[in-house]
């Protein structure tokens, strides 16, 4: 017997000529022992289904504190997939803070960014309990790397060891960003949410609301400088498999092998400097800057097609261009000159 009956599944966008991805066998956590349920209520329709389509691959997913297993497919964005998940629990897509790939803990190393790997198994992680905190920016910085879901919320992905805000007991890393003087950062990328905290002047007094990811009973056991430390780049979050699925800026997916040790070293040394010079952190803008830079024999080169690509409303200095051009070659030296 499953655990609950599903109600019948709200209507919704479906993916337009998106791909369709697949996962292992079933993992199970906590309550949701052996039961499963299902996005699709097709399944007695397989005689209108042309001979030559290819069945849908499925991941698995779970809510991160707890649930059976549902299973996900016919996704091409992370958008979608987060609709996709909300549909599968009928929960609200608005519930939902970010995703986490083969942990149901609030591990930022293992947070779903621009690609899964198909071999991996999704938990969500829903919203908690929300907190208003006052706080005084007696720093220039305030010791905070910022990333956001993909749709629509920026969250706290790491928080720097004796900075203001780890001084600061009830600020964890998890934290959604909703508010910010009142005003809603809901739809805004974190880019421009750390952008808002970097102009706010030393010595002023600001009120942020912030909301915590539900915890099960399990995820708090540790020491809490592990928990406010576990954005550090001791894991690095390209896929477990030996293909991912990539999200793409123009909104389609694409199944490709995994990254190289090229690659894998130039995403981290360029998300490193978004971290350093803008408080931000993203795989999946990191990537994208790495692909316009990868068949590029120059730094001029490099700058003409980031000004010609979407990134140009970022407004990236010429210096922090050349900084980016640096990161991109010494992964490609790096790369040849190691031994095989």
């Amino acid at each position: 017997m499953p655990l609950f009956t599903r109600k019948s599944p709200k209507q919704g966008p479906t993916a337009d000529g998106g791909s369709q991805f697949g996962s292992r066998s079933s993992m199970n956590s906590g309550s949701s022992q052996g039961s499963h349920i299902s996005n699709n209520n097709n399944n007695n329709n397989n005689n209108s289904i042309p001979e030559k389509t290819k069945p849908p691959l499925v991941f698995h997913c779970q809510l991160a504190h707890g649930s059976p297993t549902g299973l996900i497919h016919d996704f091409s964005s992370v958008r979608e997939l987060y609709q996709k998940i909300a549909e599968c629990f009928d929960i609200s897509e608005k519930d939902i803070l970010f995703c986490t790939l083969n942990s149901h803990k609030v591990d930022m190393t293992r947070l779903l960014g621009g690609q899964i790997g198909l071999d991996d198994f999704i938990f969500a992680h829903r919203k908690g309990r929300p907190k208003e905190i006052e706080i005084v920016k007696s720093q220039d910085a305030l010791g905070l790397t910022i990333t956001d879901n993909g749709a629509g919320y920026a969250f706290i992905k790491r928080i720097k060891e004796d900075s203001i805000i780890d001084r600061i007991e009830h600020i964890c890393v998890g934290d959604h960003i909703e508010k910010l003087n009142g005003q809603n950062m809901v739809g805004k990328r974190h880019y421009e949410v750390a952008r808002m905290l970097k102009d706010i002047a030393t010595g002023e007094t600001f009120t942020l609301r912030l909301v915590e990811p539900v915890r099960s009973g399990f995820q708090g056991i540790g020491p809490r400088s592990q928990s406010r430390a576990s954005g550090s780049a001791g894991g690095k979050n390209y896929g477990s498999g030996k293909e991912t699925l990539r999200f793409k800026a123009n909104g389609n997916a694409q199944i490709e092998p995994q990254f190289d040790e090229a690659t894998v070293a130039g995403i981290e040394a360029i998300n490193n400097l978004l971290e350093s010079f803008m408080g931000i952190n993203d795989t999946e803008l990191a990537s994208q800057i790495w692909d316009l830079g990868d068949q590029k024999s120059n730094s001029m080169d490099f700058a003409e097609a980031i000004d010609n690509s979407d990134l140009e409303s970022f407004g990236f200095t010429d210096d922090f261009i050349i900084e980016l051009w640096g990161a991109i070659t010494d992964a490609r030296r790096k790369s040849t000159t190691s031994p095989k």
